[in-house]
């Protein structure tokens, strides 16, 4: 039996190796994971120095779905919240390690603050961030409770921490 699907999903159907995503790309890539009944998880960070507290996220943060999208600061943006002298690494080689991981299915670059745009794009089932996160400040929780998602915090890994990692190599 033949049957016809939207360009827009054909495209996403044939572009499934790429994880990288502009935030319009990936709302489309969104909407098609939902038609398949699969439940969206979202964290972020800035995460310029991927180790293993990172890792222990993301991996917990999949187990709460199926689908997980990682929320990538910008080095504009990372500048901002962190000094002049980060990033170390820049966003592309940030999003490019996000993406060969396992755990992810989507990465997108945002360029403000927050991640907030982000989640009103593409409302996840769940809002995912690490256990130094106090739940009430953890951006967008109002709005993904509002409609019935869920905000978790999974827990914090002493001892690793981008900052730490380099106040430890200029010893």
């Amino acid at each position: 039996m033949l049957f016809s699907l939207p360009t827009h999903l054909v495209d996403l159907v044939f572009a499934m190796d790429n994880k990288i995503f502009t935030p319009e790309g990936l709302f489309k890539r969104v909407e098609f994971w939902r038609l398949l009944g699969d439940k969206i998880v979202f964290t972020n960070g800035c995460f310029d120095i991927l180790h293993e507290g990172h890792l222990r996220v993301l991996s917990s943060a999949l187990s709460f779905g199926d689908r997980l999208v990682v929320g990538l600061n910008a080095d504009a943006s990372v500048r901002r919240l962190k000094g002049s002298t980060r990033p170390v690494n820049g966003e592309n080689s940030r999003a490019a390690l996000l993406a060969s991981l396992i755990y992810t299915d989507a990465v997108v670059i945002f360029t403000e603050d927050t991640p907030e745009n982000l989640i009103h794009l593409i409302r996840p089932d769940v809002l995912v961030k690490g256990g130094d996160w106090n739940k009430a400040a953890i951006v967008g929780s109002a709005f993904v409770e509002s409609y019935g998602g869920e905000v978790r915090t999974v827990p914090y890994l002493e001892g690793f921490s981008t900052t730490a990692i380099i106040n430890r190599s200029k010893t």
